[in-house]
């Protein structure tokens, strides 16, 4: 069994000061980027917010747990900082002291962890108890003092991807034949009859023909999404039969089987309805796009690259560099209509009025052009009808607010992408999906903002 301790609960116990190196640790610990990092964060107070801080007076029973409850949240910026999964976290924690350090643990290298679900389960458990704006309220408090220009707000959207493959109809609908035919044949052991006959084994070897050839036509690929709607029409068929004739059959599902085969049954609903509809271009309701994460919707971007994303939408606004989440939703919505949104959470993260906004094309509607007018605030919105003598002044700002939302909106969302684990999101449940945006985000911010404070030191004392 590991050995852990709190570095709160270490004292000197050696005769000579000299020999205690964790004074040298700490102090290169100190000034670190870590530790940097460690100075911005309000720890206590959003583990507070996550419920993990016990308000009881009388001592809980069992097992002390490895992490401190401020351990736990630094855990997870520690995850998203360097980007590893669970089993590679661990194994680097079990060696570098300044990871441990930056966890409020120590772990004795003679016994290191070696169950990375201990990891897992702390993240599980913070994912539970996120909500969003009450952390974010605590970090803006926390890093309002080293901001500046706090009445320039820019805000914008965009897609942080889920890890999955594209979802084609035919693939789709195999996953789905795939796993109920395996849920019927699991059944049909349990209850010790015959398994019922399918064209399953013949199907299979249609779609492995098809999924040979690197092109296919319009007859092919709708040929085979028959075949498909048909085999996996059946076997859910069969199912729903055994469960009829047998009282039994439905208590030896387990809840996830039971979960899964709705979820199925929903997706082939919908393939069957679109398929006969005949319309390639038909908008379907909640559509389906992964059995495993049944909560992702295909969000419509229009890029050149990817017209259509799978994952979460997500409003970002940014004040002074530092981004924060007004809305994130794995459902598309249209970013333009959020304005008004973005100007109350920025009152309520910084307590001052907005005085410039800087926003692309999908913001400049007619109504939040005269709510900006209404309040006095500049824009970055090309201004409609024929110039007629405009004030340079005014020009040269709203230039500028166009300017830099292109260039740092834009920059830091390719930042926390490319360096902060957030390229193709690797969840595999809706909330822990959520709660990786949430410090994948927020871990950039720290970051930036201990690199700035940093420089604005070295010239002070230049």
């Amino acid at each position: 069994m590991a050995k852990v301790r709190k570095f709160a609960e270490i004292t000197p116990n050696l005769p000579f000061s000299e020999f205690n190196f964790y004074d040298l640790y700490r102090s290169t610990f100190e000034k670190s980027e870590l530790g940097r990092m460690k100075e911005l964060l309000p720890l206590r107070e959003m583990a507070d917010k996550f419920g993990l801080v016990s308000r009881s007076l009388s001592p809980k029973r069992g097992r002390k747990p490895f992490f401190t409850p401020e351990g736990k949240v630094a855990l997870m910026f520690l995850k998203m900082y360097t980007g590893l999964g669970c089993p590679k976290l661990m194994e680097q924690l079990n060696g570098n002291i300044h990871y441990q350090m930056f966890c409020d643990v120590i772990i004795d290298p003679t016994r290191p962890l070696t169950n990375y679900k201990l990891l897992d389960d702390v993240m599980l458990e913070l994912a539970g108890n996120l909500r969003i704006q009450q952390q974010q309220d605590i970090l803006a408090e926390m890093w309002k003092p080293y901001m500046e220009n706090l009445d320039t707000l820019y805000t914008d959207a965009t897609c942080y991807e889920s890890e999955m493959r594209y979802p084609t109809d035919p693939k789709l609908l195999w996953e789905g034949i795939e796993k109920s035919y395996a849920t019927m044949c699991e059944l049909s052991a349990r209850l010790g009859i015959h398994r019922p006959r399918t064209k399953y084994l013949d199907v299979q070897k249609a779609n492995l023909t098809y999924r040979k050839q690197r092109k296919h036509t319009k007859g092919q690929t709708r040929k085979m999404t028959r075949r498909l709607l048909d085999l996996l029409g059946k076997i859910l068929k069969e199912i729903r039969k055994i469960e009829r004739n047998d009282e039994k059959a439905e208590s030896l599902l387990s809840i996830r089987e039971k979960n899964g085969l709705d979820i199925i049954t929903k997706m082939y609903r919908q393939q069957r309805n679109h398929f006969e509809s005949g319309d390639s271009r038909e908008s379907i309701p909640d559509r389906i796009v992964s059995i495993s994460k049944p909560y992702v919707r295909p969000i419509v971007r229009g890029k050149e690259v990817k017209s259509v994303e799978f994952g979460a939408k997500v409003n970002n606004i940014l004040v002074d560099g530092i981004s924060f989440i007004e809305k994130l939703s794995f459902n598309p919505f249209s970013e333009g209509k959020r304005l008004r949104h973005c100007t109350t959470l920025h009152r309520r993260l910084f307590g001052v009025d907005v005085k410039k906004i800087g926003g692309d094309t999908g913001y400049a509607g007619t109504e939040n052009r005269d709510f900006c007018k209404e309040n006095g605030i500049q824009t970055s919105f090309v201004k409609r009808g024929r110039p007629f003598g405009e004030e340079k002044m005014k020009d040269a700002v709203r230039q500028e607010l166009a300017r830099v939302r292109a260039t740092e909106m834009e920059g830091s969302f390719g930042t926390q992408k490319e360096h902060y684990d957030l390229r193709r999101v690797k969840a595999r449940t809706k909330k822990t999906e959520t709660l990786y945006i949430f410090f994948g985000i927020h871990t950039a911010n720290v970051v930036q903002l201990a690199d700035r404070i940093e420089k604005r030191a070295q010239s002070a004392a230049a």
